[in-house]
């Protein structure tokens, strides 16, 4: 009797409410397309090679960031984390109050919604998103009939896994690419082997939830879709926004019940080169539920009742990646990618502790630094022009810059017209120093600023911002009268075009730069302090290293503050000697930094203080 009602128990379990599909997402991290079903013959993937063969693959699927925590926020928001303030490495902002997180919209609408179990996002949950979130999070747990969303998401490939020692490798070394920015060395193979190795764990992974699944009786009402965070946790590919850094394996399996909601270019075993981002994933869940995506998505649903037409671009974006300032826009095609270099005087591979623990980091940079390096392998090491522009077709590993290619030029105005039009479109805030969108968000949130005209004149800023990355001498006079802008992220932009045109440049707007020491800004000053510090006479050097060391305490200033003026006096190198004893005093810790922020001073005090010794 007692067997009888739990096989009972068992089909009810099973049985699916009329015209609404399960789905399952299975994700992994740290993974570029290196799997067999990509044409990749190093790789062993057989589990999600095989789900390929009954589904169908993109081509041109990108993570729209390169790194997880802003990966992870446009995929719940549905909004461009630079419209959201939430582009920065592990920062924290809010939705406006009438914005919700997708699962919310599928809970709504009657689906069980679990999430096993990363979340790692940059924007406050809006109340209950899930209805369970953990490492037990699983589609049995919902209630008879009901239908489930499950997300599986395996961290094995993560790029802290790559370097775990000890391992046994199961690929060999010999026999990896090495892309042409990588020095060919031991190190740098072994990490590649290793790396390799991963992505079979991971594929063992996803084999066992879609055998689960099968086992389970659910595979024929099931809609599922496998892709990976970002691209490989391999140095210049995370963190990074070129193709390399972006694209990601994208796999979509829709049962034959629920056809009807298929990509309308579905083809069983096939793939599509249809250009499809983060961005657009949320909508899309919410159409292949039947569930109008609300009109503040920035994406487009490439499935389901609301299945939208391709888009001519999908897009990324860098911020603050640890505890380094950058920013840095993309644009692809199908054909090409096109890069905006915002601070175009930060070498590509800024010092960050987390990436520096990878041995092919290490290698890559001893090398380079003994001079044992010839180009493309030196570019990583080298600042940045302000545009870049690579043939995907003809240059896979993005190493020949086209954007001074005659022959490209047309293609350049394109794309570059592209990535502004899209920044203007969502109206992206981070051409504001980031403590400045908190400060300006106070009482309402990011987005909601960023749409502010009064408190956020985009285009001034915008322009400015342009005009200072430019590098070009022909700008240099705007950039002057910047300093008189009644807008400190005007300022901040005008400090920021003499400090990346270099020596000349500041020698020419010394008086300008030593006025803007008394800003009203800390993020002005801190700008203006390591033009000054990097490029000003001694007695202008020294004057700067007092206005930072002022700045830099966490206690006083906040962490935006702190991490600015620390950054800056690091660029100084041995012009800040004379402040070591006072940058070893400073505080490392502070109650009011959240959790995910605590590490990121004591990195910038300890690298400092490591490289005055």
């Amino acid at each position: 009797m007692i067997v009888i009602l739990a096989l009972l128990l068992s089909c009810l379990a099973v049985a699916q409410q009329p015209g609404s599909p399960n789905i399952l997402w299975i994700t992994s991290e740290d993974n570029g397309p290196h799997l067999g079903a990509y044409g990749d013959k190093y790789a062993v993937t057989p589990h999600l090679d095989h789900l390929a063969s009954r589904g169908m693959l993109y081509r041109n699927a990108w993570s729209t960031a390169p790194v997880c925590a802003p990966a992870r926020t446009a995929l719940i928001s549905g909004l461009y984390p630079p419209s959201t303030g939430s582009q920065h490495m592990r920062s924290n902002t809010r939705l406006p109050a009438s914005m919700k997180m997708y699962p919310q919209y599928m809970r709504a609408a009657g689906y069980y919604c679990t999430n096993n179990s990363k979340e790692d996002y940059n924007l406050a949950k809006p109340g209950q998103v899930w209805d369970e979130s953990s490492r037990q999070a699983h589609w049995r747990n919902r209630k008879p009939g009901q239908p489930f969303f499950a997300v599986f998401n395996f961290t094995i490939s993560h790029e802290s896994r790559i370097r775990d020692q000890p391992h046994e490798l199961k690929h060999d070394p010999a026999e990896a690419r090495v892309p042409a920015y990588h020095p060919d060395t031991p190190e740098v193979r072994r990490d590649w082997a290793q790396y390799y190795d991963r992505i079979t764990e991971m594929d063992e992974l996803a084999g066992g939830v879609l055998r689960e699944l099968e086992q389970a009786g659910l595979a024929d009402e099931t809609i599922v879709f496998y892709y990976a965070d970002h691209g490989s946790g391999m140095p210049r590919s995370k963190r990074w926004t070129f193709n390399s850094g972006l694209n990601v394996p994208l796999i979509v399996h829709f049962p034959e019940k629920f056809r009807r909601l298929a990509p309308s270019d579905y083809k069983p075993g096939g793939e599509t080169d249809r250009l499809a981002g983060f961005i657009d994933l949320a909508p899309t869940l919410l159409s292949v539920a039947g569930i109008k995506p609300p009109a503040h998505f920035q994406g487009h649903a490439f499935a389901g009742k609301y299945e939208a037409p391709e888009q001519p671009y999908i897009y990324g974006f860098r911020g603050r990646m640890d505890e380094r300032y950058d920013m840095v826009r993309s644009v692809r095609d199908k054909r090409y990618i096109y890069i905006r270099n915002y601070k175009p005087h930060k070498i590509y591979g800024q010092f960050i502790s987390y990436m520096f623990q990878t041995p092919t980091t290490r290698v890559w940079w001893e090398l380079y630094d003994a001079g044992k390096l010839r180009a493309p392998r030196t570019f990583f090491w080298q600042t940045k022009a302000p545009e870049e522009l690579y043939d995907l077709s003809a240059d896979h590993d993005e190493v020949n810059n086209l954007a001074k290619s005659p022959a490209h030029q047309k293609v350049l105005q394109r794309m570059r017209k592209a990535q502004r039009r899209l920044a203007v479109r969502i109206r992206d805030v981070g051409f504001l120093p980031e403590g400045e969108i908190h400060s300006r968000s106070e009482g309402s949130t990011p987005y909601e600023m960023g749409h502010d005209d009064f408190r956020y004149p985009m285009e001034r800023v915008m322009e400015m911002a342009e005009a200072a990355s430019s590098l070009a001498p022909r700008d240099f006079p705007k950039i002057q009268k910047g300093f008189e802008d009644s807008d400190s992220a005007v300022r901040y932009w005008a400090a920021m075009g003499a400090l990346m045109r270099g020596p000349d440049a500041v020698r020419a707007a010394a008086g300008q730069l030593r006025q803007t020491l008394r800003d009203d800004s800390p993020y002005v000053r801190s700008i203006a302090a390591q033009a000054l510090g990097q490029y000003g006479s001694e007695a202008e050097a020294g004057e700067a290293l007092k206005v930072l060391i002022e700045l830099a305490p966490l206690d006083k200033n906040g962490v935006y503050t702190s991490m600015t003026a620390l950054n800056a006096i690091d660029a100084m190198d041995g012009r800040a000697a004379s402040a070591k004893a006072a940058i070893g005093a400073l505080p490392r810790e502070d109650s009011s930094v959240g959790r995910r922020l605590r590490a990121y001073v004591p990195n910038l005090i300890k690298k400092i203080l490591a490289d005055l010794d």
